[in-house]
């Protein structure tokens, strides 16, 4: 492929932004100037430089973020902060798109990609892969709160009940729940119409992938990582 092909197919602009970086001897691989846009490079495994920092050429890009309070899952926020702005601007280039969405002042796991297929699986309910959330309660939990949750609460826009998968207090006023279902403001609904309010709430997993754990082990408030194959995985066995 064309090495400027590759810049723009990367995030880096338009072609002719591209031919300018390259014209410009900002991109190198191997630690080698190439200045001709023309240069027709191998995409397999390739690793290059532009303006001195390291890219791998990805044909398709998935990212995992850990989303604070306050920023919306919009291209075009309203009032607050988009979560786009804590990507690099060549993630946003390529137009990726978060998997699903996360309240305003929901804290926690966000996935993202330019890949539509893997989108639409994730994120279609006959896939049935559960996410797992942590929730502050407005009231003391009861065993009559779980029982509820697990045995299915009823939501005005949805025709049966709709269950946790799995519910437990791990404090009198801490929920941890899972859930497949990726309605609007599903899980503050659920404890709702189970007896309770939620206070705060956090999404803590999503399929097999757990923040604090495995590839997700040091991924603070705010930051972001790329999902390599073997993470990507990890999304599916729960399913």
């Amino acid at each position: 492929m064309k090495l400027e092909r590759i810049l723009q197919n990367q995030g880096f602009g338009s072609r002719r932004q591209c031919r300018q970086l390259v014209e410009l001897g900002e991109v190198r691989i191997g630690g080698e100037v190439i200045d001709n846009p023309g240069a027709e490079i191998a995409t397999a495994g390739l690793v290059y430089e532009v303006e001195g920092e390291a890219w791998t050429y990805r044909e398709k890009t998935y990212v995992a973020l850990y989303k604070p309070a306050g920023y919306e899952c919009s291209h075009e926020p309203k009032h607050h902060r988009t979560v786009y702005s804590l990507l690099p601007h060549q993630l946003v280039e390529r137009n990726v798109q978060s998997v699903g969405r996360l309240d305003l002042d929901t804290t926690g796991l966000l996935l993202f990609s330019d890949d539509g297929a893997f989108i639409h699986n994730l994120s279609s309910p006959k896939k049935h892969i559960p996410k797992v959330y942590r929730a502050e309660l407005a009231e003391d939990g009861t065993d009559e709160l779980i029982e509820r949750l697990l045995a299915g609460v009823d939501l005005i826009d949805e025709p049966l009940p709709v269950p946790a998968l799995t519910a437990r207090l791990l404090a009198e006023r801490s929920l941890e729940m899972s859930i497949d279902l990726g309605k609007y403001h599903v899980v503050k609904r659920m404890v709702a119409a189970a007896g309770n309010h939620v206070e705060k709430l956090h999404r803590n997993g999503f399929g097999g992938l757990t923040l604090g754990e495995g590839p997700l082990a040091s991924l603070a408030e705010g930051e972001w990582i790329y999902l390599e194959e073997a993470d990507l995985q990890q999304l599916y066995p729960a399913a």
